[in-house]
């Protein structure tokens, strides 16, 4: 099996996962990362950024503009 497809069959079942054990495995993997030196972590956040930047220059995704996302943050923790 292939990397990408057996990335893709861990996404399928965690996605299948509850809530909880979500969260769970989300802090697992993000507390993974904190592990690594800068230097690495700093690629792997820049090649990230490349690759959604190539997305949205493809017109893959179309992006939100910062007024919306901040309205609807503030309108879901409004009290």
């Amino acid at each position: 099996m292939s990397t990408l497809a057996t990335i893709e069959t861990l996404k399928h079942e965690m996605l299948a996962l509850d809530p909880d054990a979500r969260v769970q495995l989300a802090h697992t993997l993000a507390m993974s990362l904190a592990s690594l030196p800068r230097a690495q972590f700093d690629e792997l956040w820049l090649a990230e950024a490349a690759r959604r930047d190539a997305q949205m220059e493809s017109g893959e995704v179309n992006g939100i503009p910062g007024e919306t996302v901040f309205s609807r943050i503030e309108s879901r923790h409004a009290k």
